[in-house]
């Protein structure tokens, strides 16, 4: 079933619209342009899917009611799960008025869940449809420049089920900004191997399935050296670690075929 999913996830992103999409803004004199991207890691449930009624950013010097300017206040549901191994979705793009701004906001409307074992549940978000997801991230917005941000999910860490059986999302994000990362990708061999490929990027952890044709792309990291490790999850083969691998800003790192050897 997995195999499916992740041959999905490679030739679209699923967006299910509750609106139609925004055009971008074009930016005017005296302000930038800002685009926000949504993606996820690997999870253990069959679906994800939350809804997002509106994202906002937060101008620094303001007090923590005003200085909100909306990037999307359009509703939209989205499958975390089709959001992996490079695909993503535009949870915004629009212009703004130059500046520094340090908080994004996520309001999160009732209607989300999880699909689990293949059984739906609600999934809880405290004050989700109030006073959002926030997320603290420093960024300046120049004039007549555009300014790309990543908002990696890590599933697994975010949904934490209760002891009456209750699905609560306490999210665990990374924001990127993506003009000073990049991604490494490859093929993985045997494709029965049916691997897991993941590294460590500060105190996160980035990781991926391999798709149907055994590749792989982990996306969102900052420049810089990374050991990446394949864990097969048939366990007649070695996992395998690439140590020392370089990544650059706006590069992809290409580490061809890898072999897996048996035990």
């Amino acid at each position: 079933m997995k195999k499916a999913i992740i041959a999905i996830i490679l030739s679209i992103f699923l967006i299910l619209s509750c609106s139609e999409s925004d055009n971008p803004v074009e930016a005017t004199d005296g302000s930038g342009r800002l685009t926000i991207y949504l993606s996820d890691s690997p999870a253990s449930f069959d679906s994800v899917v939350v809804c997002i009624s509106r994202v906002e950013v937060h101008k620094s010097g303001s007090d923590s009611t005003s200085g909100w300017s909306v990037i999307n206040d359009s509703s939209r549901y989205f499958d975390l799960l089709q959001l992996m191994n490079g695909a993503s979705a535009v949870l915004g793009d629009t212009s703004l008025t130059a500046g520094k701004y340090t908080q994004i906001r996520l309001i999160v409307e009732d209607g989300s869940y999880v699909v689990d074992g293949g059984v739906r549940h609600d999934l809880i978000i405290p004050s989700g449809s109030q006073t959002g997801i926030k997320l603290n991230h420093s960024f300046t917005i120049e004039s007549n420049k555009l300014y790309e941000l990543l908002l990696d999910f890590n599933v697994d860490k975010s949904i934490h089920i209760t002891g009456n059986g209750v699905y609560k999302l306490k999210p665990t994000i990374r924001v990127v900004p993506i003009v000073i990362s990049g991604s490494i990708s490859g093929k993985v061999l045997p494709l029965d191997a049916d691997p897991v490929v993941w590294t460590i990027s500060g105190v996160d952890t980035v990781s991926t399935f391999t798709n149907d044709e055994g590749f792989f792309r982990l996306v969102g990291l900052l420049e810089g050296f990374y050991d990446v490790t394949i864990s097969p999850a048939d366990t007649t083969y070695k996992d395998s670690t690439i140590t020392d691998i370089q990544v650059i800003q706006n590069q992809d790192t290409d580490l061809g075929t890898i072999t897996l050897q048996s035990n």
